[in-house]
């Protein structure tokens, strides 16, 4: 499998990485076909689970090589890691404040962003959706990363980046579809609307590694940033999210468990 990836061109990398990220996102959503209900406790384990996955990624496959490969420059080592993390933090708070969504699990008056006459399910797909672009993003820059011939920057690290992020894609696109259905819409249309929250993936994958191949003097700061865009998501997002069902504990335990 590292064969055949490492023969392919970044940009084709990453677009196969996220297009197998998207593919768990549908794999989750199509639990609908084959679950009448989803338990609340359950949910709320997964989602704590795919934040721990996402913390542990951030810093492993992203900020740590950020870091690495600024050794020998003249600024300090993590001033690259820490300005595109704090970037990639402010750039997603900006797109929350201005897009209207809805997280899971809250009533529709809990509504962020512009207000609008939109469906509270729309609001929630709006969510899922953005926190997947900051997801294909990483990806992307991971791959592309390994192209630009950084030690640091490895095609296992950018593997392992993934399937992390593939692994916390299937709770969320089941967190889409599962709501949508309980709300009369039929399964195929909660299908529908579940796998779609994954579709932008793919699109963010290419634009992310295409970058890091133009300005590669930029790379630090580019995964700094993809590590600052999730981990605002987990914080604002996924860990509220998790703890609203009121099983904080075992959400919790998943999202330590996931991080080691």
């Amino acid at each position: 499998m590292m064969d055949f990836l490492a023969r392919l061109h970044p940009i084709a990398q990453a677009l196969l990485a996220t297009c197998f990220t998207w593919f768990l996102t549908a794999l989750g959503a199509a639990v609908v076909f084959t679950a009448k209900n989803l338990s609340r406790k359950v949910l709320d384990g997964l989602l704590g689970f795919a934040a721990g996955v996402m913390i542990a990624a951030s810093y492993w496959s992203l900020l740590a090589p950020a870091i690495e490969m600024s050794k020998g420059n003249d600024l300090p080592e993590w001033f690259p890691a820490a300005t595109g993390f704090l970037l990639g933090g402010f750039f997603l708070r900006l797109v929350d404040r201005i897009l209207p969504h809805l997280h899971l699990g809250f009533p529709p008056e809990e509504a962020e962003g512009i207000k609008t006459g939109w469906r509270g399910t729309t609001m929630m797909i709006f969510a899922i959706t953005m926190h997947n672009i900051p997801e294909g993003l990483a990806v992307g820059i991971a791959f592309g990363a390994v192209a630009a011939g950084f030690p640091a920057a490895t095609l296992p690290a950018a593997v392992a980046l993934t399937i992390g992020i593939g692994i916390q894609n299937f709770p969320e696109g089941l967190a889409v579809s599962m709501p949508l259905r309980r709300a009369g819409m039929s399964r195929g249309k909660s299908f529908w609307y579940g796998q779609l929250s994954g579709a932008v993936e793919p699109l963010a994958g290419v634009i992310g590694a295409a970058a890091v191949l133009v300005f590669q003097p930029l790379l630090p700061y580019a995964l700094g940033f993809a590590a600052g865009a999730m981990i605002f998501v987990v914080v604002e997002q996924a860990v509220p999210e998790s703890q609203r069902g009121g099983h904080t504990d075992l959400a919790t335990l998943g999202a330590m468990r996931a991080s080691r």
